[in-house]
């Protein structure tokens, strides 16, 4: 199993184009994670000098096109290859680099193919330049292209029998929400659960609540007219104010004292997780008519087996039916029966044999789905009679 990512290298802050290309370039051809630099292959370059050569590229295409651009400019695009630990030998895993960097880029952007054996997985950094081999034009990354990169590397790796990924997360979420409820508490929220415990102490007044922080390890201080705290942990302060949370500031904890308020400790906020999405089925025959043709009328009927499946399972796990499912999954079967039959008769050589056979199970296929309209109305009453 092989994963990738994809990542365009920029100049940065306080470097210089030299400076970028060279820090890169050293780091994936490192001795010491490349077997002594053996495990390095250069494609149209010379792997020991790539940095120069493509900062060399570079200046060729700006002085051939007068195209300059600022800041933001990719000077080469970075691809890391990793593999399941076990599963490849290093010199596999390099010639496998090779062939994604030389079909991704079509053969036509010089390259450096690193493999590191330096942690319990093998894995690549692929350095390709911008810029081409003409000097003429420079590699856009388009919309999409990580999603290119691993239908490629999943492409290869059938090929050369190896494992893929066959169902990859996908990407989008932040850190703490990805971590969940494992997520660690920011500095706010640990002064806010602190001050949470003192008022359960119930503390006489203002005073003795900051003398309840401070023997929980809390450190209290005071500048000007701001009091501030800080956990146990944490190098930076956190002001008593608005910015703690609403009912934290000094002012409301002192009304709580009082009894003039009642605190309300603050939640976290739990994430929810998405709905299953189901889909609305494809009416294919009116795609058809509109002109699409047999290849997505093929994608069409397993798209839609699929879409079906999905709902019986929502029904079979959120709604209580009973008897009143068992019809529908009888006619779901029997659908998947009769479109799995057209797939095989289609492949008949007979054309007179294949449209007699076909017929006949499309006028099959027409009552099971009158069949199924019926049943998905009585599947509607019960729904109406037996709510979740």
């Amino acid at each position: 199993m092989a994963t990738t990512r994809i990542m365009p290298l920029h100049i940065g802050k306080g470097r210089t184009e030299s400076q970028a290309v060279s820090d890169i370039i050293d780091y994936v051809s490192n001795p010491q994670k490349t077997d002594n630099g053996r495990l390095v292959t250069g494609f149209a370059c010379d792997s020991r000098v790539a940095d120069a050569e493509f900062l060399l590229s570079k200046r060729e295409y700006i002085s051939t096109t007068g195209r300059v651009r600022g800041a933001d400019d990719v000077l080469a695009y970075h691809v890391r290859q990793s593999f399941v630990p076990g599963e490849i030998t290093p010199e596999e895993a390099n010639r496998l680099g090779v062939e994604f960097a030389k079909r991704f880029t079509k053969g036509s952007h010089a390259f450096v193919v690193c493999t590191h054996i330096d942690k319990s997985h093998i894995h690549n950094h692929i350095i390709w330049n911008a810029v081409n081999l003409n000097c003429d034009r420079k590699f856009r990354n388009f919309w999409g292209s990580t999603r290119a990169v691993r239908r490629l590397n999943d492409t290869i790796c059938v090929e050369n029998g190896y494992s893929i990924v066959e169902d990859p997360k996908p990407h989008g979420k932040s850190y703490n929400k990805w971590l969940g409820d494992q997520a660690k508490p920011s500095h706010r929220e640990q002064l806010r659960v602190m001050i949470d415990q003192a008022l359960e102490q119930k503390p006489a007044d203002f005073d003795g609540l900051l003398k309840l922080l401070t023997e929980m390890g809390c450190e209290v201080s005071r500048r000007g007219q701001a009091i501030r705290l800080k956990a146990p942990g944490w190098k930076n302060v956190a002001r008593m104010d608005g910015k703690l949370g609403k009912g934290y500031s000094e002012d409301e904890i002192r009304a709580v004292l009082a009894g003039k308020k009642e605190h309300t400790p603050r939640k976290k906020a739990a994430v929810q997780s998405e709905p299953p999405k189901v889909n609305l089925l494809v009416d294919i025959q009116a795609k058809l008519q509109a002109g699409k043709g047999a290849g997505y009328a093929r994608w069409a009927k397993v798209f839609n087996l699929k879409q079906m499946a999905q709902t019986m399972n929502y029904l079979t796990e959120h709604v209580k039916l009973g008897k009143a499912l068992a019809p529908l999954q009888q006619i779901f079967k029997f659908h998947s029966a009769l479109c799995a039959v057209l797939l095989v008769l289609q492949g008949c050589k007979d054309a007179r044999q294949r449209r007699a056979a076909v017929s006949r199970a499309c006028h099959q296929l027409a009552a099971a789905r009158q069949q199924f309209l019926c049943q998905t109305e009585s599947v509607g009453n019960a729904l109406v009679r037996h709510p979740e």
